[in-house]
Order: structure tokens, then C-alpha cells, then sequence
């Protein structure tokens, strides 16, 4: 094949010009999979979530006796019954900060229809705090987003 010289290039319309740019810095792009990983089970007795007691007894099951905050999902399916229970953040001992990403990625991997998010009070006082109120409406305003 013969090379021709760029003005040569430009007369043939059938050969495309391509111009290089010399030091333009290239990006690596990674290929991924996204996976939920089951790590542990435990059995849940009742079956399905009908109460808010009901889903405290599963969420002090899990969570035991901690002496910080820990910040859960449980993933729940159109029949109420828990699917999954994430960790999504374990906080110092008095906070924790959970971004709505944070809540919503575990529950769109299991297939949940639905979703219950809890905390812990270490200090045993379950008083809502002004935080507490705020970070509730925000996870239910990206819920109801979704």
C-alpha cells in the first residue's frame, strides 16, 4: 500500500484523515461486575415482618449487644418477608452518616421491593435526635425518588 503525504490524502475522499494529538494523556477505563455476596445467615423464626416489633426483634437478633452505632437494611420482598440485611455504616458512639446510595444499592441487588432502615442507640437512650429526624426524611425522600 502506498502512503501518501496529508495534502495527497485530502484528494481521496475514500481514505480518511485521522490526526493524531501527540502527549494527549489516555484514561484507563475498568470493566466491572457488581455483586451481592452472602457472608452469613441467621434464621428468622416469625418469616415475615408484620409489625414494627417484628422488625426489631430481627434487627436485636442481627445486631446483639454492640457498644456503637450501626446502621441497617433490611431488603424485603412483595411478601414482607427479609431477603437480605445489609450493614451499611458502623458509626462512632454517638453517630452515623449513611448516604442514600449507601441504603438503596443493596436493596436494588437483592430485588427488594421494599426496605426497613434502623439504627442503634448505644447510649440505650431511643429519643430521636433533630439528626435522626433529618437523615429518616432524606432516606425516605431518595426511597420515594426511586
Amino acid at each position: 500500500m502506498k502512503l501518501y503525504e496529508y495534502k495527497e490524502q485530502l484528494a481521496f475522499p475514500a481514505i480518511d484523515v485521522v490526526k493524531e494529538k501527540k502527549n494527549e494523556p489516555r484514561k484507563r477505563v475498568n470493566i466491572v461486575s457488581v455483586k451481592l455476596a452472602r457472608e452469613s445467615s441467621l434464621l428468622y423464626e416469625k418469616r415475615r415482618i408484620t409489625s414494627p416489633e417484628d422488625a426489631y426483634q430481627l434487627f436485636k437478633q442481627f445486631l446483639g449487644d454492640v457498644d456503637r452505632e450501626h446502621f441497617l437494611v433490611f431488603c424485603m420482598s412483595t411478601k414482607n418477608t427479609p431477603n437480605a440485611i445489609h450493614t451499611c455504616h458502623i458509626g462512632s458512639l454517638n453517630a452515623s452518616v449513611v448516604h442514600p446510595r449507601e441504603v438503596l444499592m443493596p436493596a436494588i441487588l437483592a430485588n427488594s421491593c421494599s426496605v426497613i432502615v434502623a439504627h442503634n442507640y448505644p447510649s440505650n437512650d431511643p429519643t430521636p435526635s433533630q439528626e435522626d429526624i433529618e437523615v429518616t426524611r432524606d432516606k425516605k425522600n431518595a426511597v420515594e425518588l426511586l
